[in-house]
């Protein structure tokens, strides 16, 4: 929430993702001081059942960590052809495979490519992404907002930019390309991910 004085208030991030910060960065620049996870903090099991309560236990653990606000979020990927195979464990989608690989995402779009090889109707490579975000403060309260894409997952991968399911999925707002086609820009005014933290950019106005 902003200071009395009207600095921008302070987050820890808890995410140790490289990738995943610098979007956030990104997005909140000039809203909100942005601080790094301390680098000691172990990794959180994310034992939850939904985004929700796994963007709590990440943010709770920074919290409790560093005694100041923290910042969370997690992510899910839900297929229409494949109900409850992906959503909550869509980072850890391929997790059974990852020993072989040298690229963890590529693991991940490498099996949700096999899963879909038969599918050819659009209905059923539809697909949304869904992000909660969850600020765990001091004092015990939390602020969480979401924010959702949808779109289709491609028949294979294009584009070079971004990270994870990036060059298979194609939002519906897009022109056509996947988030991996597109430039930094492009792909935080249509993301998941941006959708959620401008709610939050927009809850801390408030």
């Amino acid at each position: 929430m902003p200071s009395a004085s009207g600095r921008q208030p302070q987050l820890v991030c808890a995410s140790a993702n490289p990738d995943k910060v610098r979007e956030i960065e990104q997005i909140l620049a000039g809203l909100v001081e942005l601080r790094p996870r301390p680098a000691d903090v172990p990794d959180v099991d994310e034992t939850a059942d939904s985004l929700v309560g796994n963007a709590r236990l990440k943010a709770e653990a920074i919290r409790d960590a560093t005694s100041m606000a923290a910042v969370a979020d997690d992510t899910g990927l839900f297929v229409e052809a494949l109900p409850g195979e992906l959503g909550v464990r869509t980072a850890r989608y391929a997790a059974d495979q990852r020993s072989h690989a040298t690229d963890p995402y590529g693991a991940n779009r490498a099996k949700l490519l096999r899963a879909l090889a038969n599918v050819d109707d659009d209905r059923g490579r539809r697909a949304r992404f869904v992000t909660v975000v969850l600020v765990a403060y001091p004092d015990g309260t939390e602020l969480f907002v979401e924010g959702e894409c949808t779109g289709t997952i491609a028949t294979g991968e294009r584009g070079e930019r971004g990270f994870g399911f990036d060059p298979l999925f194609v939002p519906d707002d897009g022109d056509g390309r996947t988030f991996a086609e597109m430039s930094d820009d492009e792909k935080n005014s249509l993301s998941h991910r941006a959708r959620a933290f401008a709610a939050l950019a927009e809850a801390l106005r408030d």
